[in-house]
């Protein structure tokens, strides 16, 4: 499995460092790469391989701990092992997960391209913004929502913006199959400032590759728990 361990222990992207390295973990796990009661590389190691810090590393570290599917032992041959059992999968082969994922990808990024022609609804951008920003784990789904909604409503396109609340609703349904990770949820917020920014600053390209960007972390965690 040396092949497989390189490919998969590779430094992921900046952009989204958290979401891919707990992608690259659990496709490892999932693999049989690091199997059951076996532990993991140890942090420095996989730190370096993966290419984040040792924050980040953590961080995930304890998310997939929190989620059943690693345990820190303490002690001369401590570290981060594998549960025994792992946890049951959350469901069988998820086809409409890529056809999901790649109908929002194209759907919002438009849609925050165009906003940033529009120049309008500032003021409700703002608002939905903070609201997101504020929202607790209990109701961080709904604001979210509305507020990639009212980047669609920005279009003035009213086709668009039911098309991007068919797409969100799908993706929403699978977004509950998974846990809330902390973490994710204050890169989200830093990520929703930037394309809100691109878009009130009337730079379409740079609303496009913010929104992108954060689709692509949202997607590696999807990805991570239900492939």
């Amino acid at each position: 499995m040396a092949g497989a361990d390189e490919a998969l222990f590779r430094p992921v992207r900046a952009g989204n460092a958290f979401e891919e390295t707990v992608e690259r973990l659990l496709q490892s796990i999932r693999l049989g790469v690091v199997g059951a009661g076996e532990r993991l590389p140890p942090e420095r190691e996989l730190a370096e391989r993966l290419g984040v810090s040792r924050v980040t590393l953590r961080e995930a570290l304890h998310a997939l701990s929190d989620a059943g599917y690693v345990e820190s032992r303490r002690g001369r041959y401590g570290g981060s092992f594998v549960r025994e059992p792992l946890p049951a999968p959350v469901s069988g082969p998820r086809p409409e997960l890529e056809d999901t994922l790649s109908l929002r990808y194209v759907l919002e990024t438009g849609a925050a391209e165009l906003a940033a022609t529009r120049l309008s609804a500032r003021d409700h951008l703002m608002a939905t913004l903070a609201e997101a920003s504020a929202a607790d784990l209990s109701d961080y789904r709904r604001r979210d929502s509305r507020l990639h909604l009212a980047i669609a409503e920005a279009t003035g396109s009213a086709s668009l913006t039911s098309a991007v609340a068919d797409a969100r609703m799908r993706v929403n349904r699978l977004l509950d199959e998974i846990p809330l990770l902390e973490p994710n949820l204050d890169h989200s917020n830093a990520q929703h400032r930037v394309v809100v920014a691109a878009i009130l600053d009337g730079d379409p390209p740079a609303a496009r590759a913010a929104m992108a960007e954060h689709l692509d972390g949202t997607a590696s965690l999807l990805r991570a728990f239900l492939s």
